[in-house]
């Protein structure tokens, strides 16, 4: 079955890459070097040429009765072989001399000749020759010189040059090869072992951590990361393992109290009025369940983002009468004060329905926690760009260390009376997931002398 490159491994891909990379410039510099050394030795040749053409014009001299001969040796004449040659014309076209191969080339045509030296590449009798024709004065008298060599024996250096590099080069590829599978090997091993530190962690085993040897390079990096993950997914675990008990323990519970009521109705008759409250209290605890099962698909909700805001510009301080009008019916009961005071007209840009059931909460909570005849001071005010909600309230405090927990759910710091309150320990889950939905954020502080001050913040709209 053939594996898909994509499907490849990252050891594979990498060898094919840096073998196919290294190729390319491999042929790029091969080409380079042949087309430098072929000029090279094409400049060579050039130069032999001026040099022959140069002691050619030393071979030509003037006779008395004015002709101009051709003074080298035919048999001695160090040019005189088979792979390079001169040809002498006078300017009227007669043969003054010849010398070695160049009986094998063509005459010049004295017409193109021209004064300037010019250098030729011709194909004579089978085989490659390169000529430097010009004209010169011998004795006041012009004459056509051309020498010439062969290029065979360039042909033949070039041609092994070129061998050598075609040769070279498939036997350079596949060691690149073979060192790029050992180097992505080693370079990927840190990888595979990584994940083998990483198969052992598993949901019963998130406490445990992959070694980082070295923090400061990408692999060092990637852990750390990685680490940063099961950080997070253990501390998700453990929410969401207190999250299902303590859900369990408030579903339970009212429950429990169903069933021991209808047990004791069932085991002797009773009087209309004594079932009637039976039921009123089983009625009573079916309540409880259903706010506490609504308020959880309302958080579940909002942690899947399927709550659609319906943002608009509000006075903060408006709302916050608002709410604290709604509740002085429960802090009437408790025979207990809610004042406002703080800016007016600071405006901020979120959803209404959600930021006041956050503000709900919030003093909803002041007004239980708070002891009978107190004073819940609800303030608003401006800090930057930061509109803030204060809710001081007069009640026990809360302790440093269940600050950062009081916002989870279910959590209680005096649990019995919670419950004994009515409380389901969702409503400042509830409160801090609505801030923050809102784009703003919750905190709790210590009073300045006693209880607590909850603070709302949220960014400053146009109103």
């Amino acid at each position: 079955m053939k594996v898909p490159w994509s499907a490849a491994s990252i050891r594979v891909r990498m060898t094919a890459w840096y073998a196919v990379v290294l190729t390319l410039m491999l042929v790029v510099y091969a080409a380079a070097t042949f087309i430098a050394v072929r000029q090279e030795f094409q400049e060579s040749v050039d130069e032999q040429l001026h040099d022959d053409f140069e002691s050619a014009e030393g071979l030509l001299a003037p006779t008395p009765d004015g002709r101009i001969v051709w003074t080298g040796d035919r048999h001695h004449d160090p040019d005189n072989d088979e792979d390079r040659g001169s040809d002498v014309w006078s300017s009227s076209g007669d043969q003054i001399g010849r010398s070695g191969a160049s009986g094998a080339l063509p005459p010049v045509a004295l017409a193109t000749a021209g004064a300037q030296a010019h250098y030729d590449s011709i194909v004579a009798a089978g085989r490659r020759w390169r000529t430097l024709t010009g004209t010169t004065l011998v004795g006041g008298r012009s004459v056509v010189l051309r020498v010439s060599r062969s290029e065979e024996r360039l042909r033949e250096q070039l041609s092994e040059v070129l061998k050598v590099l075609a040769l070279g080069l498939p036997l350079v590829i596949v060691l690149a090869g073979l060192g790029g599978y050992v180097l992505a090997r080693r370079a990927l091993a840190p990888i595979d072992h990584l994940a083998i530190e990483a198969r052992r962690v598993t949901a019963e085993r998130l406490h445990e951590r992959v070694s980082v040897p070295n923090q400061h390079d990408e692999i060092g990096r990637l852990a750390a990361v990685i680490n940063d993950t099961f950080a997070r997914l253990e501390s998700s675990f453990d929410k969401l393992r207190r999250f299902t008990a303590d859900a369990s323990h408030e579903l339970r519970t009212p429950l429990a109290v169903i069933r021991g009521i209808g047990e004791a109705g069932l085991v002797e008759t009773r009087t209309p009025a004594e079932y009637k409250e039976a039921i009123g209290s089983m009625l009573e605890e079916i309540d409880r369940l259903t706010t506490l099962v609504d308020t959880l698909l309302r958080l579940s909700h909002g942690d899947a983002g399927s709550v659609h805001l319906s943002r608009e510009p509000l006075d903060l301080g408006q709302l916050a009468r608002d709410v604290a009008a709604s509740l002085g019916v429960l802090a009437e009961e408790r025979g207990q004060r809610i004042s406002i005071e703080g800016a007016e007209g600071l405006s901020v840009r979120a959803d209404r329905l959600v930021l006041r059931e956050a503000i709900t909460n919030v003093i909803d909570n002041a007004i239980k926690y708070s002891p009978m005849g107190a004073s819940i001071a609800v303030s608003i005010l401006a800090d930057g760009n930061q509109a803030v909600v204060e809710v001081t309230d007069q009640g026990p405090g809360v302790a440093a260390e269940h600050r950062e927990r009081i916002f989870d759910r279910f959590f209680r710091v005096d649990t019995a009376r919670s419950r004994d309150a009515g409380g389901t320990g969702l409503g400042l889950a509830i409160a801090k997931w609505a801030v923050e939905i809102n784009g703003g954020s919750i905190r709790v502080d210590a009073g300045a002398t006693s209880g607590s001050v909850f603070r709302i913040s949220l960014p400053r709209g146009q109103a």
